[in-house]
């Protein structure tokens, strides 16, 4: 991973973090766990991220990714690979799914006419369906293609290890969906 983005990352964890150790109420905190072993710095003193705040980690023009995790890293490795060939992505990184910044999501979205959603989990179910739903509903008529999921099959995860690069979700999936969409072959 690339050093600039884990430390972006960190900064995330940290402040999320802390904001749901902070809260009186229940929290389920996910971690990924290709970042354990990622260090760099992040700040000693009180750093805390308020829930329901989006960050759109790359201002982009001809599409928006709303990816979440690793899936942010992946997307925004995506975004120089489809640079080069003058596509500009827009990466937003809601980092909360409850509360949702469907705001975020939905001004992008208005600027670029185009959506992509990307998670690690089954496509089935996922949190991608429900800001698919959800911007349907806020902002239909800025649409100008359909909107796209880019997540795991609804398969249970395989045991051998390259049955698990099948399923994974990679920049260069993105890429392609993102080229294709933004082509009119979708």
């Amino acid at each position: 991973m690339d050093r600039l983005r884990a430390v972006g990352e960190l900064l995330d964890a940290k402040g999320l973090l802390k904001t749901a150790i902070r809260l009186d109420d229940p929290v389920m905190f996910i971690e990924q766990k290709l970042l354990y072993n990622t260090t760099g710095p992040v700040p000693e003193e009180e750093y805390t991220i308020p829930f329901g705040v989006a960050d759109v980690k790359r201002e982009g023009t001809d599409c928006t990714v709303v990816a979440t995790s690793m899936t942010v890293v992946k997307a925004l490795r995506a975004a120089e690979l489809l640079d080069r060939e003058g596509i500009s992505l827009e990466v937003v990184d809601p980092r909360t799914l409850f509360p949702l910044d469907i705001e975020t999501i939905v001004n992008s979205v208005k600027k670029t006419s185009r959506l992509v959603i990307t998670h690690e989990a089954p496509e089935r179910g996922g949190f991608a369906a429900e800001i698919a739903a959800q911007v349907a509903d806020r902002a239909f008529g800025y649409v100008d293609a359909p909107i796209q999921r880019v997540c795991s099959p609804s398969v249970p995860p395989p045991f051998a290890r390259n049955m698990e690069d099948f399923i994974m979700i990679d920049e260069n999936k993105i890429a392609d969906r993102v080229r294709r969409l933004v082509r009119g072959e979708i």
